[in-house]
Formats: C-alpha cells, sequence, structure tokens
C-alpha cells in the first residue's frame, strides 16, 4: 500500500484539475484526494473500503486516510475513548499533506502532495500526555501522581477510570510515545506538525514521499 500511496502522489501532484479551480474549503479537497486514492486502488486490488462517517477508511489494513492542507496539517477524528490519547488511536494513519495553487488562466488547480506519512497505531497517542506519563513512571510516580497528571491535561474521563487506566499502566501496560497532538473536543483534533518533521527519524513514522 505505501508503494501504492507514493506512485499516486507524485501522479496527482503533477495533475492539473479543473473542478478545484477557486475552491478552498479543505474538506473538500480532502474528500476529492481521499476518493481519488482509493480508486486508485481499486484499479488493481481488491479492497474493502469505509466511508468517512462509519469507521476507518481501509478497515481490512486497519488504516484511516487524511488528508491536511500544509498551511494548517490537521484534521478530525471520532472520539471513541479517552484512552486513546494515552495508549493510540488503534489503528495507523496515512497522511497526504498537500499545497493547492491555481492556474488563473487555465483555471485549473493544482495539489501538489509535500509529505505523505505513515504513522503506525503505535505511534498515534498524543505525545505531550505519553511523555508526561512514562517521565512520571521513570521517577517512580504512583497512581496519585499518574492521576493527578491526567487530571491536570484535561483528559475526557472520571476519577474512577483514571485510577483503572493508572492501575493498568502500573500493573506493566506499556505506554510508547505517541506523536500526534490530539485536542479535545467532540471529535478529537489530530495535529500533524510533529508527524511531518519527524517522519524517518522515528521508529513507526515513515516518510513514504
Amino acid at each position: 500500500m505505501l508503494n501504492e500511496a507514493k506512485n499516486f502522489a507524485e501522479i496527482e501532484s503533477s495533475y492539473a484539475e479543473p473542478s478545484l479551480f477557486g475552491v478552498t474549503d479543505g474538506k473538500a479537497v480532502g474528500t476529492y484526494i481521499e476518493h481519488k486514492f482509493k480508486a486508485y486502488l481499486a484499479q488493481n486490488y481488491e479492497v474493502a473500503f469505509s466511508s468517512s462517517a462509519s469507521g476507518i477508511d481501509l478497515p481490512e489494513l486497519n488504516v484511516d486516510i487524511k488528508v491536511t492542507s500544509i498551511n494548517q496539517p490537521q484534521s478530525s477524528c471520532p472520539f471513541k475513548s479517552a484512552r486513546q490519547k494515552i495508549f493510540g488511536l488503534g489503528y495507523s494513519l496515512l497522511i497526504f499533506v498537500y499545497s493547492k495553487t491555481d492556474d488563473a488562466i487555465n483555471r485549473t488547480a493544482n495539489l501538489n502532495i509535500l509529505h505523505t506519512i505513515f504513522v503506525e497505531k503505535e505511534r498515534t497517542a498524543d505525545f505531550q500526555m505519553t511523555t508526561g506519563l512514562r517521565q512520571i513512571l521513570e521517577n517512580d510516580g504512583n497512581a496519585d501522581d499518574l492521576v493527578s497528571f491526567m487530571q491536570n491535561r484535561n483528559l475526557p474521563l472520571d476519577d474512577i477510570e483514571a485510577y483503572q487506566i493508572a492501575e493498568e499502566v502500573l500493573e506493566g501496560k506499556p505506554i510508547v510515545n505517541g506523536y500526534l497532538t490530539i485536542s479535545n473536543a467532540l471529535q478529537w483534533r489530530l495535529q500533524y506538525g510533529r508527524v511531518i518533521s519527524e517522519a524517518g527519524k522515528v521508529n513507526g513514522i515513515k516518510r513514504v514521499r
């Protein structure tokens, strides 16, 4: 899949698209790229797809496709549990980061895909949350320390679940450093600045293109 993503990004970056001329809605651009990549995969593979509203895009591969502008590299994500911020989203991300320019003479748009990055599911937790909790563990912190940190970071959970997580961690459930910035909202808001800068430098964050 990653080779196909690389090839797709190269082809798409050289393509002039009339339907996107003058379009400033990032969601519309993202939907365009997502649908076009799915169609590209379907030419050579039998792949089950899920709609954006119902779940991750490539359920058989446990991968969700994210498309974002380089001007503000972020997107929304369904909220399932506060645990996602600590232990990861539960699936991997394929991220296309584009820069859009319009050709006023030909009335076409060009989507230059600047970065194509694959983030393995183990790296999809929140950076500050995971590094902070790991630091507490390294300093021999106890359950109260862990819960206090989670509460101070406004993690959306109650005291009972916070202590459950703390006990799981103290009993050995691993916390792996995540590289997303995940903001609390009705949907998670994922920010990708860190994965763009760290792609290819950290295990689990691959620079495809």
